[in-house]
Formats: C-alpha cells, structure tokens, sequence
C-alpha cells in the first residue's frame, strides 16, 4: 500500500501561517497536495463560483512547499482539487489550521469548515481544525495537538467532518480533550455604526464573547481550556419533525 493521500485546504488563503504549520505535521503521515485560497475567504461559508470561471496557479509558499492558489472560495478549492486537480484517489481532507475557533453558529459560517464538508459531499473523510484567536498565535503548538488526535482519530470515516478546536495556548496546555456536541447558541454580537469617507453611515459588526450553554457544548468546553472534538452530519434533516410533518393530512 502507497503513502496516504491527503488534500490540505483553509479559508485564511494559501499563505496563512496556520495552513504551512499543519503541513510541515501532514508531511510525516502521508503526501500533501495544497489547494487553496490565494487571499483570506473567512466567512465564506459555502460559497461557490458559477457565474465566473476559476483562476487557478501554482505558487511557491514561502519556498517551503508548492501548492495550488484558488481565485475561489474554500468549497470551490476542494470540488477543483477533487475533480480536476488532483491525481487519482484522495484518502483524506484537511481544513486548516484556521486563525479563530469554528465552534457554535461559527460552524455555519465558516469557510474552514464548509471545505470539510465539500470533501463530505464527494465520499472524502474529512476532518475541519482551528485554534481559538489571541494576540501572539501558537500554529506550530496548535499543528501538533491537531497531529495528536488526528492520529488517535484515524482512520477518519467518510460521512461525518471531525470539527477539531485548540483552545487559546498562552493559558498553558490544553486540560484535555472533549467529545462534545455544537452549540446553539452565537456570540453576543452588535453592530457599530461609524461614517466613512463619503459621509455614509457604515456598520461595522463586532462581538467578542460566546453565549453561555446549560449544558457541556463545544464553544463552553474550549473556553474552560480543553481540545474540542464534534462530529457534523452533511444531513441537515430533522428527522424527528420531518416524521411529525408526514403524519399531518397535506
């Protein structure tokens, strides 16, 4: 059997200082292929590009590998990478590291995360990692944490992303690990409003602090300092109403 064949993509573009940290930890498990972003698409959630044909280049990263930069968002990175780019089987995707926790609502509009999910979609397992932002960022500390449990987690299904969580590493080591559902809840969020240069009334959106959950969820565990791990079904059924649904006379 060949090295494994991992595709690493992110949302903070081909050049972020997350994507170079996992890939010097991805290199000693298997042959990375990077497609990505050539600028910063977070908030991209999962956005494609239809309308517009893609720009794609080959690039040098820092003259520390070579890769593949998207003038796309992170979905469109990996159906390219997938369908046209790529040689052959991918036996895994990786989304990241990204700058910023992809925990709670977060996950909804995350291009991090909708990238592990594209490779969901197209029978790619698929795994989703962040470490939660700070002033001074730790990437190298927070590639090797996602290297740990992405080795205790393989081999990674298809079906379900495994969304990883490093929690903030100027507090110390993380205190452990927790297997632990998406919180509902977003962040306490506002929008300020300030005039431009035009004179137009512009709002600008801020909001730092997670809404609290009543019971042990992803967003509250990576606050209390732990690694967060939570499994997201690609099927946004409810099934539970969708069985209520059926039973009324339409």
């Amino acid at each position: 059997m060949g090295q494994m064949k991992i595709l690493l993509t992110n949302d903070d573009g081909i050049f972020a200082p997350g994507l170079a940290a996992i890939y010097k930890e991805l290199v000693r498990i298997g042959d990375v292929t990077v497609v990505a972003p050539s600028d910063g698409r977070s908030g991209a959630s999962h956005s494609i590009t239809f309308i517009e044909p893609l720009v794609c280049n080959k690039v040098d990263i820092n003259g520390q590998f070579t890769g593949f930069s998207v003038q796309g968002s992170p979905a469109d990175c990996v159906k390219l990478a997938v369908m046209q780019l790529h040689e052959g089987p991918i036996d895994m995707l990786v989304a990241g590291i990204n700058h910023g926790a992809n925990a709670g609502i977060n996950v909804y509009y995350s291009g991090t995360v909708a990238a592990a999910m594209e490779g969901a979609f197209l029978k790619i397992p698929a795994v989703a990692m962040s470490v939660a932002a700070e002033r001074q960022m730790d990437f190298e500390g927070a590639a090797r944490h996602c290297t740990r449990i992405l080795r205790k987690l393989m081999p990674v299904e298809k079906g379900p992303v495994i969304n990883v969580n490093i929690p903030q590493l100027s507090k110390g080591s993380p205190k452990g690990v927790r297997v632990v559902p998406q919180s509902s809840k977003g962040f306490d969020e506002y929008y300020i409003p300030q005039k431009n240069e035009q004179g137009q009334t512009v709002f600008q959106l801020a909001g730092e602090h997670h809404l609290p959950d009543e019971i042990p969820s992803d967003t509250t565990s990576l606050m209390e300092g732990y690694i967060t791990i939570t499994a997201l079904a690609p099927d946004m059924t409810d099934h539970r109403k969708t069985r209520e649904l059926q039973k009324k006379k339409w």
